[in-house]
């Protein structure tokens, strides 16, 4: 794996990329609820291509053309954020609610959220640890116990203010602290939206395609729908992915390290990446000396899953930025991860036509 050769806080762009990530993490955009995302997204790459559509999913779909053919290519990052739904009012105004996306329990008492589109402020509550007997201070926490309080005294109140079917985000603005760190929510998989709209501003001999996608987080929904529509012959999938480099972690068991660079899957629970595109990468970013690791688990599952096997079959590679404590309000990532796998892309998208017609000729010849 390829060393850092240079200092990347040098790297011209980063300080503006890494701004406008902050501002995507502000925005909300739980699965099913990503307005607020496609229309920054819109606004910020609609310059960049030659068209744009939103499908009935609500996936946003780019289109740059090609200045010579070769494969259509397929960039995708999700739009969608795991948070709450609130499914019912209780009579004294406390909201009941489910999960949108793997969160667990723990993460959630004493979180502050915002609700809907007026994002009205709430707390997830939970019995103070005073009133707890000693089963219940040592048990884990009940989904089913916990509520949302936004401060009104009754059920007519409270739906003045929501309603049934309300999405709600984490309250949480982006922080840096530390070295190189950044601690946000929705860097899963905002990172990846950043880096695929910066993308956007090249040209590109091939014809491409750059998928914003939705409902990543409840079943690879808006990827499946984007990859029939496109029918790519090639996807590089860019994400977020799990880190747990802490201390008492045994090494065997840590999936990713911050600061090592972008991370690249060979196997998840939704896809097995194509070996050879996947070998082409790394040899890319070893020859250009990005620093790069495996995900060394095969935990989670990304929009790769569902691109793969779309039409009849797609050659898929994953890129994705470490974060530590994923899937909750306070997600840590190393900036230089970030624009490593920004240049990673951008040397994979340069060398990938020639790799492609390469590729090509061998499949032929095989059969």
């Amino acid at each position: 794996m390829a060393k850092q050769s240079n200092d990347i806080t040098n790297y011209k762009i980063a300080q503006k990329l890494i701004e406008r990530l902050r501002d995507l993490t502000r925005l909300d955009g739980v699965s099913g609820s990503e307005k607020p995302v496609r229309d920054y997204l819109t606004e910020l790459v609609k310059n960049h291509v030659d068209s744009y559509w939103v499908d009935a999913n609500g996936n946003l779909i780019t289109y740059k053309k090609g200045t010579e053919g070769g494969p259509r290519v397929m960039l995708a990052a999700h739009m969608d954020e795991v948070g709450l739904m609130v499914t019912g009012i209780n009579s004294d105004g406390l909201l009941k609610f489910h999960t949108v996306g793997g969160i667990e329990a723990r993460v959630l008492v004493g979180k502050r959220v915002r609700i809907g589109e007026k994002r009205i402020p709430g707390v997830i509550g939970y019995k103070p640890i005073h009133l707890q007997s000693p089963g219940e201070r040592k048990g884990t926490v009940n989904k089913k116990s916990l509520t949302i309080d936004i401060g009104v005294k009754d059920k007519e109140q409270a739906e003045q203010c929501v309603e049934i079917g309300d999405m709600a985000a984490f309250d949480y603005d982006p922080v840096d602290f530390g070295d190189h760190k950044l601690m946000a929510k929705a860097l899963d998989d905002r990172a990846g939206c950043a880096v695929l709209a910066e993308l956007l501003k090249n040209s590109y001999p091939f014809d491409l395609y750059g998928c914003f996608t939705v409902q990543e987080e409840i079943g690879l929904k808006g990827a499946k729908t984007a990859s029939y529509a496109v029918n790519p012959d090639i996807a590089i999938v860019l994400e977020g992915t799990t880190c747990f480099d802490v201390t008492g972690t045994s090494e065997h068991m840590m999936s990713t390290w911050l600061g090592k660079g972008p991370a690249l899957t060979i196997m998840d629970r939704s896809v097995i990446n194509d070996r050879e595109l996947l070998r082409f990468v790394t040899d890319l970013a070893d020859a250009a000396k990005i620093p790069w690791q495996y995900k060394k688990t095969i935990s989670g599952g990304t929009d790769a899953g569902r691109i793969q096997v779309s039409r009849e079959g797609v050659k898929v590679v994953t890129m994705a930025v470490p974060c530590r404590y994923i899937h909750t309000p306070t997600s840590i990532m190393d900036t230089r991860d970030f624009i490593h796998m920004l240049k990673l892309a951008e040397e994979t998208l340069k060398q990938l036509p020639q790799w492609y017609t390469q590729a090509s000729i061998t499949i032929k010849a095989q059969a």
